[in-house]
């Protein structure tokens, strides 16, 4: 588990652990993962966290919920060689205490331009983040499907690794198989201290295998959460609406079952983490 006081020392530069870094990821796509980093992100911005949300799929799909346009003013490559700092892309929202840095179609190539950059490209992300610790209380990543380079790079700036897995054997194996990679990172110092925290997606109640492993797999997997967010037509209507659930369905049972998740998460980092930075910046 983390230790909100403790520092982390990247490239030279210093990022607060107070500061929570949450990825939204999963190794293949259309499993909920956006969805559920948009709708978190506007719940952290609602309880009165300075909350950022990047958008590191070149899909936009989070941009576009959020009712942003896609593409930056800085590429990808001059971020990643220093040439530019995310602090000059990012983009207020209509939501109070929500900003977003917006997906950039040329983002598809940052695993090309990590490769070339050679010195500890695993840092990169957190590199980048660095300089936004003292603005911002939570920041949320929407990440792009796969393992590579750029993963890499995100599973070492973040706290917590945020996995929708759909409850079907395949999607499962693919949970278990990305937890027995992270470990492996961990013991090579390339990943920190990181929790992955697995959770429902796309439940339907009225299949037996959904709710055999709704069940039964948090008191098999200790990084399972129990909570499980619904198939349902307000996540559809989020592109629709171009808006989270909670802007405009806050009574349905998607908006309930992403607090459910939202709250889960929390006590994944310690429970007290957002009241502690908000202390500090009060202080």
């Amino acid at each position: 588990m983390f230790h909100p006081q403790s520092v982390a020392f990247s490239l030279g530069l210093v990022r607060s652990r107070l500061m929570k870094v949450i990825a939204a990821y999963n190794i293949k796509g259309g499993v909920g993962k956006t969805a559920a980093a948009v709708n978190l992100a506007y719940l952290s911005a609602l309880e009165g966290a300075r909350t950022l949300i990047w958008d590191l799929d070149p899909q936009a799909a989070a941009t576009y919920y959020l009712g942003q346009r896609a593409g930056v003013k800085s590429g990808a490559k001059k971020l990643v060689f220093g040439d530019a700092e995310l602090s000059d892309i990012v983009t207020e929202t209509r939501y109070a205490n929500l900003d977003i840095i917006p997906a950039d179609f040329r983002n598809r190539k940052l695993d090309v331009f990590l490769d070339r950059r050679k010195k500890r490209p695993h840092r990169a992300v957190d590199r980048l983040l660095a300089p936004l610790a003292a603005d911002y209380d939570c920041v949320i990543l929407d990440c792009p499907p796969g393992i590579n380079l750029l993963s890499e790079s995100i599973f070492y700036a973040s706290d917590v690794l945020l996995v929708p897995i759909i409850p079907t054997t395949l999607s499962v194996r693919a949970f278990d198989l990305l937890t027995k990679y992270v470990q492996e990172e961990q013991k090579k110092d390339r990943v920190r201290d990181l929790t992955i925290a697995g959770f429902f997606s796309m439940v339907d109640r009225r299949k037996q295998l959904h709710t055999s492993f709704v069940e039964i797999l948090p008191d098999e997997r200790s990084g399972v959460l129990r909570c499980a967010i619904p198939s349902a037509t307000e996540v559809e209507r989020m592109g629709v609406n171009r808006a989270p659930v909670h802007a405009f369905a806050p009574t349905s049972r998607a908006a309930t079952a992403y607090e459910d998740l939202w709250h889960e998460v929390k006590r994944q980092t310690g429970n007290s983490w957002l009241g502690a930075t908000l202390a500090a910046a009060v202080r």
